[in-house]
């Protein structure tokens, strides 16, 4: 799930930019997509480190 969670907000991400470089027209400041990459980072840590805790069992 967390994993769903970071490519959602990565898509969320990638469309921002888009709009902001083709359009003009980007929905988030600069510390919008600070905090939103944050969140990227943070769950996509969150399933690697679940994915490397159900490899060991």
């Amino acid at each position: 799930m967390p994993l769903y969670g970071a490519i959602l907000l990565f898509v969320v991400f990638a469309v921002n930019v888009g709009l902001g470089s083709a359009a003009n027209a980007a929905f988030l400041n600069d510390v919008g997509e600070m905090l939103l990459l944050g969140a990227v980072a943070i769950l996509f840590v969150i399933a690697i480190l679940k994915k490397e805790a159900e490899a060991k069992k």
